[in-house]
């Protein structure tokens, strides 16, 4: 009998452990792909321009450039894209529509490093620059290890608080020289509000 209710408290303890905290009250984004679930608290307060200009690609609210059509277009532009870039253990990289990291969106985002925030933690959400001031646009990347040599370089604007497991396994896949030989699919992004709970009113 007791070995029964040892096992029992086991397994309940187990499933707790596996319960994710709740989320803090923010803007979050929750990044659907293939491997599974990415969700990152956005740093609107820190970095606001790169984080409107990422909220109005993902939700389709600003234009960009089809890169079949050319036009300038407002839909959700990181649905049904890949993750076609991967520096192997370091970070993966998505927002072109054409796979190739070439494609020019139409859009543009000031930079806004920060001391504070800084390459110092896995799971970090910046801004992809071609290196020259000023010239992030539609294309972003997750780190999946301490880059320090990058503090200053890209704008972090936000953190993954849940699936940094699912940006491991896309940045140790199979890749040739910085290309993944099957890119893993983005099958959408989700912009998310958690907001504090009301207080509660003090009983009379």
């Amino acid at each position: 009998m007791k070995s029964i209710c040892a096992l029992i408290l086991f397994a309940a303890a187990a499933f707790a452990q596996k319960e994710p905290a709740p989320l803090k009250p923010g803007l979050y984004a929750i990044f659907d792909t293939a491997k599974g679930q990415i969700v990152a608290i956005l740093y609107e307060k820190y970095t606001p321009a790169s984080v409107k200009n990422f909220v109005g690609l993902a939700q389709g609210t600003k234009a960009w450039r089809d890169p079949q059509t050319g036009a300038m277009v407002r839909r959700p532009m990181f649905n049904n894209i890949t993750f076609h870039r991967v520096l192997h253990g370091q970070m993966i990289q998505s927002g072109d529509p054409t796979g190739t990291s070439a494609h020019n969106c139409g859009v543009s985002v000031p930079d806004e490093p920060l001391i504070g925030l800084q390459f110092d933690r896995v799971g970090r959400l910046a801004v992809a620059n071609s290196g020259a001031p000023n010239s992030g646009a539609c294309q972003f990347f997750i780190t999946d290890d301490l880059v320090p040599a990058w503090n200053q370089q890209y704008t972090i604007f936000g953190q993954v608080v849940r699936g940094q497991e699912v940006v491991h396994a896309i940045s140790t896949a199979p890749i040739k020289g910085d290309k993944p030989i099957n890119p893993v699919k983005l099958i959408s992004v989700i912009i998310e509000r958690i907001s504090a709970a009301p207080p509660e009113k003090s009983k009379k």
